[in-house]
């Protein structure tokens, strides 16, 4: 039997190495864009549409658009709210359509466009991303949104997550050093997630600007039972 690949790549930087038009990418900014997402299907958003630029954001609000956009972890002044799960709540996205940009999330979904689908992944819809994507029955690539381009614990941590229980699985293997060491990371760390996850630098960035109490809600299992899916530059629900 041919087996089906598992690779994680740890930065938006890095994914020229690892792009692969048959795969399935699966694209993770758990703190907090990737889980934000999966709130706002859960609380039945129609669609959101990321975009790249500030300009391009306040553009879709001029245009009458509901728009969630931050940088550097602050709510974008023009913005109706900002990127914490808790703004995703059904009283401001059900049957909506909306425009969505943070630091490094929104970019990050764009740039696998051409590979054969991608998906949204997170801690929230992990039972359910996992279920789809063993059905899929195509490579996988885990793309971590990191900071900046650089790396970042918590994304590579569920990346390590998934990959583990992907791996279960007989008709998928790895090569790929980098999805070994987030298997391991997740091996040693799984048992003390948070405590692990407030030595992170974006730990920091949240509590220093009081948004850390997301935190809890981000590293939580299956709070979610949607995949969220990027087709012709809107997220919809798979």
């Amino acid at each position: 039997m041919n087996t089906l690949s598992v690779e994680v790549c740890y930065s938006p930087d890095l994914f020229a190495l690892y792009e692969n038009k048959e795969a399935v990418v699966v694209v993770v900014d758990i703190l907090r864009a990737t889980s934000s997402i999966c709130t706002a299907f859960q609380n039945g958003v129609k669609s959101i549409i990321p975009v790249k630029t500030r300009r391009e954001a306040m553009t879709a609000k001029e245009n009458g658009y509901l728009v969630a956009a931050e940088r550097n972890g602050l709510v974008l002044d023009f913005a109706d709210f900002g990127n914490s799960p808790s703004n995703f709540s059904k009283e401001n996205v059900y049957n909506k359509e909306i425009v969505y940009s943070t630091t490094n999330g929104t970019k990050t979904i764009q740039m696998a466009e051409e590979c054969k689908a991608v998906v949204i992944g997170s801690f929230c819809n992990f039972t359910a991303l996992y279920q789809w994507l063993i059905n899929q029955q195509a490579p996988i690539t885990i793309l971590c949104a990191g900071w900046k381009g650089k790396y970042n614990i918590e994304d590579s941590i569920f990346a390590g997550a998934l990959a583990q229980k992907i791996l279960e699985n007989p008709q998928y293997s790895t090569m790929c050093d980098a999805t070994i060491a987030a298997v391991d990371m997740w091996s040693s760390h799984n048992t003390n997630l948070r405590s692990f996850i407030n030595k992170c630098a974006q730990h920091e960035r949240l509590r220093s600007n009081n948004l850390d109490n997301c935190i809890d809600y981000c590293l939580t299992f299956d709070t979610c039972n949607v995949v969220p899916i990027y087709i012709a530059g809107k997220i919809i629900r798979a």
